[in-house]
């Protein structure tokens, strides 16, 4: 009887243990391919882009980056359709210190940035003073404006043309003042209301 009871309990531990001895190893099965899905891609980080992104997307997100950037930088509310060369060398050109005659990153007038930013920009070579420019544009109305547009000043009727600058939109234009260099300012300023003159298209044909 006593070798019967022990016959028993010992069937009965080998049962059990060969449950306990099955069940992790079917639990580490079971999660391998989690932990091999967690480790695909093992340094990507939420800042970079994602591992299936295409190319579209990815020059899209720089876009949207280089566009913030123009943005804030110049002062513009921007449309995202914008021409981003232009809106990136005036960017490069900006705080270049005004020096009469010269049209160099160390130092530009007003029709020296605008020859440079056009050379640069659309490959096309303008006359080398404002007025010059001004005779050789196509006359547009303030209202007709848009990016890429020349703004004229003068200082009071019958006065000879004496600055000119790149227009950008929103009623702002980018120039080489003689007070500050490079920089964008408003048509709505009081100085520029007064002294604007007219505005002119480029013809590229």
């Amino acid at each position: 009887m006593k070798h019967s009871l022990l016959y028993c309990l010992a069937a009965a531990s080998l049962t059990l243990s060969f449950f306990y001895d099955r069940t992790p190893a079917e639990n580490s099965a079971a999660s391998a391919p989690v932990i091999a899905e967690a480790s695909l891609f093992p340094s990507w980080t939420p800042d970079m882009p994602a591992p299936y992104a295409d190319d579209h997307t990815t020059a899209n997100s720089r876009d949207s980056l280089a566009y913030n950037y123009y943005a804030q930088t110049l002062g513009l509310k921007l449309d995202f359709d914008e021409n981003k060369a232009l809106l990136r060398t005036v960017t490069d050109w900006l705080g270049t210190p005004y020096r009469y005659g010269s049209s160099t990153r160390r130092g530009t007038d007003c029709s020296g940035f605008v020859s440079r930013v056009f050379q640069e920009v659309y490959g096309i070579t303008l006359q080398r003073s404002s007025r010059s420019m001004f005779q050789n544009v196509k006359r547009i109305s303030k209202t007709e404006m848009e990016e890429g547009d020349l703004v004229f000043f003068r200082r009071g009727p019958g006065q000879p043309i004496y600055h000119v600058g790149i227009y950008l939109k929103d009623g702002k234009f980018a120039h080489s003042a003689t007070s500050k260099g490079v920089t964008i300012s408003s048509l709505q300023q009081g100085y520029y209301n007064r002294n604007f003159y007219a505005a002119g298209r480029v013809e590229t044909n």
